[in-house]
């Protein structure tokens, strides 16, 4: 990303930040978090904190930058997914958001273990005018490589997009005047945390969309599967099938 722009979009974020829902939906912020990167106290260890599943990721069908269309919950499936929806024509919540969404991408970069078993979506709820193209237009200013993916994707159309948004409650509605500066959408910014199982594991407010924060969580619930598979090699052992014990 140029520095003009991340200059200019660092300044909507900033502007943007007291518009924002202060709520993190889902569960309470692990100890140590604060607003918008101003920690009282370190982040604390990835998986020293839970995050239990809150319910199944919505579905949807979409359509990915080349225009394919596809089912949002298959996409979704085999790595931890962070999502995020925004729509282009946005003036204040959604620049700040994927400012923020780029800068996670580039954190992940950094750790090959984790950026390859992550993925990051940015979902447009704004068909009639965020088409393929215009969210590939869209990308090309925020992503700034190809590892963790990164996927920008849109809705066939405003009938197909309706269920998706009512499966992850986000809110969208007309503003009076479609010549606001902000946007001709009202709208509260939502991002979503999904492990590889398709289950939603928390939900973030702009406030608490820091990317620090968000890459803690990656990583917790990473170390949670890893656990998970070691818990089950050692039952294995321990505990052979009765096949193999009848056969001595």
């Amino acid at each position: 990303m140029g520095a003009g722009l991340a200059a200019r979009l660092l300044g909507l974020a900033l502007a943007a930040l007291p518009a924002a829902a202060a709520a993190h939906e889902g569960h309470a912020p692990p100890p140590g978090a604060g607003v918008r990167s101003r920690y009282a106290f370190p982040l604390p260890a990835p998986k020293s904190y839970s995050l239990p599943p809150i319910k199944a990721a919505g579905d949807g069908r979409v359509l990915d930058e080349d225009g394919r269309e596809q089912a949002l919950r298959q996409l979704l499936l085999g790595r931890v997914s962070v999502v995020a929806f925004i729509y282009t024509r946005c003036g204040d919540l959604c620049p700040a958001a994927s400012l923020d969404m780029s800068q996670l991408q580039d954190l992940a970069a950094k750790d090959r273990r984790v950026s390859r078993r992550m993925r990051l979506v940015t979902m447009s709820f704004d068909p009639e005018h965020d088409t393929p193209q215009t969210m590939r237009d869209y990308a090309a200013q925020f992503r700034s490589g190809a590892a963790p993916e990164w996927l920008f994707l849109t809705a066939p159309d405003r009938a197909g997009l309706a269920p998706m948004l009512a499966a992850y409650n986000q809110t969208v509605d007309a503003k009076a005047d479609p010549a606001s500066a902000g946007g001709p959408l009202n709208h509260i910014f939502r991002a979503f945390l999904i492990d590889r199982a398709g289950q939603v594991r928390n939900i973030y407010s702009l406030d608490f969309f820091d990317p620090k924060l968000v890459l803690n969580d990656v990583r917790s619930l990473l170390l949670e599967e890893e656990g998970g598979r070691r818990s089950r090699g050692r039952s294995s052992h321990t505990n052979p099938p009765a096949s193999a014990t009848s056969a001595r």
